[in-house]
């Protein structure tokens, strides 16, 4: 099993900052990659941003130029720095983290979640 534990959400006005964590522990091994999506209120959870072990990185449109997902594998830890942030940023984060077994198949673990409030 993998714990995921998000933090760093919160209330911001438009055009803040915010940065979100996301740790991963347990069975750790195999991770390929870790990443954010989101859900808003009466919509459908979206993909925000992904990155892989190696670094590659996949980004939504909607915050392309604006959101930077980094990572730090020591620590297997996700970052979403998010900048110039608007209302319709408004939703609960959830981190994901995708394992890889031995058999080659993916499991994806899921955080709790954390809320990102954006004021206009």
């Amino acid at each position: 099993q993998v714990q995921v534990v998000e933090s760093g959400g919160g209330l911001v006005q438009a055009g803040g900052s915010l940065r979100l964590s996301c740790a991963a522990s347990g069975s750790i091994f195999g991770i390929a990659s870790m990443g954010w999506d989101r859900q808003a209120p009466g919509k459908q959870r979206e993909l925000v941003a992904t990155i892989t072990s190696g670094g590659n990185t996949n980004y939504a449109d909607s915050v392309k130029g604006r959101f930077t997902i980094s990572r730090d594998n020591a620590k297997n830890t996700v970052y979403l720095q998010m900048n110039s942030l608007k209302p319709e940023d408004t939703a609960v984060y959830y981190c994901n983290v995708r394992r890889q077994r031995f058999d080659g198949k993916y499991l994806d673990y899921w955080g709790q979640g954390t809320q990102v409030t954006v004021s206009s």
